[in-house]
């Protein structure tokens, strides 16, 4: 390039590199792609295309180069990422785990988000229109076709679905179990008018939960009394509502001994609900969780949780998409399907105590 002749103001593209060392764009980017065809080209003239690329400052074309390896080297991430405007705690744990485990394996991460999985099914497609390699949906809830709009050139892993998902490798966890576990904790510690404040009803998580709580009732002797069990959702706010709602049916009655919500995030609203009114948690009742996200650690008690390993979870799902990826390419990888289910377990906190006797007696709220 003439010395008098001004640079342009763009990056160097193989032509210019070509131009600079005096050969065609094709050699420079047989020499600086490391194709098999470089080998034909003298060591005086890879030099010089060298020299050219390093005095321009050329950066390979990330889009043109994956193009030619048939991969963006990008995982999708798909999500409803928030309830009515607050933090997703539960998000945040398993993201944690994918974006983590995506930089060990050099991707990058794009995330896609969503208002409601059936409303917002057909725009699916549009995510896997070559931008990403595969993509991890998070909890997806899909209802009759919802699901058909799934790509089958994309490969797919989903984390937490409500239904397993035909051709998807599901990642789960061990929920009725866990749930019948920490309820088991709570009549063991004396406690026996167990209110529990479930997830959205006619979901396969918040199935799962409802049973392992009934069945540790009656593997004590505990009679079900559906006044103790009231439909909720996966949000603070939601638990705030359920929780402020059940007091005020109950007035002049005894508090319960405990509260077994089916997410930590319901019971954060939960306990400041019960914190309003003038109830000690654990001194008057005790609260625990499902989830062990960052508002179990946080919250004052910290809250006794059945812990998913969401983050393990997270990294998992990355592994089981980049082998799926591979396979959809041609190349030898595990053939992963089917369901995954993680194990769980019971993390002891502050919020729970034997059960205070008399119990107090619930008030008029203020």
């Amino acid at each position: 390039m003439p010395a008098n002749r001004k640079r342009p103001d763009r990056p160097a593209t193989l032509a210019d590199v070509g131009r600079e060392a005096g050969v065609s764009a094709m050699a420079a980017s047989a020499v600086l792609n490391g194709a098999r065809t470089s080998t034909r080209i003298s060591r005086e003239t890879r030099a010089r295309i060298l020299e050219a690329a390093i005095k321009l400052s050329y950066r390979p074309n990330a889009a043109a180069r994956a193009l030619a390896q048939r991969r963006m080297n990008t995982l999708g991430i798909a999500a409803i990422v928030n309830d009515g405007g607050e933090f997703d705690h539960y998000f945040l744990e398993a993201f944690n785990g994918i974006i983590s485990n995506a930089a060990v394996h050099s991707q990058t991460t794009t995330v896609f988000a969503l208002h409601d999985w059936d409303r917002d099914s057909h725009r699916i497609p549009g995510f896997c229109d070559g931008r990403i390699d595969g993509l991890i949906l998070i909890a997806p809830v899909f209802h009759g076709a919802s699901a058909r709009f799934l790509p089958t050139h994309t490969p797919f892993v989903a984390m937490h679905p409500d239904q397993p998902l035909p051709g998807v490798v599901n990642i789960e966890a061990d929920e009725e179990p866990g749930a019948q576990a920490i309820v088991r904790d709570l009549l063991a510690a004396g406690h026996r008018r167990i209110l529990h404040i479930t997830g959205p009803r006619g979901r396969g998580g918040p199935e799962r939960r409802i049973h392992g709580y009934q069945n540790a009732l009656h593997a004590h002797g505990v009679d079900f009394d559906p006044d103790l069990m009231v439909d909720g959702r996966f949000s603070t706010e939601g638990g705030r509502e359920v929780m402020g709602a059940w007091l005020e049916r109950h007035v002049g009655q005894p508090l319960p001994d405990a509260i077994f919500a089916a997410s930590d995030a319901i019971a954060l609203g939960c306990m400041e609900v019960l914190a309003r009114a003038g109830y000690n948690v654990p001194q008057d009742i005790s609260v625990v969780g499902f989830d062990d996200t960052l508002a179990a650690r946080t919250t004052a008690p910290q809250l006794t949780t059945v812990r998913q390993p969401l983050r393990a979870m997270g990294m998992r799902a990355v592994e089981l998409l980049l082998e799926r990826i591979r396979r959809n390419l041609g190349e030898p990888a595990p053939d992963a399907s089917g369901t995954i289910v993680f194990p769980v377990e019971i993390v002891h906190r502050a919020s729970v105590r034997p059960p205070r006797h008399p119990r107090p007696r619930i008030v008029p709220p203020v």
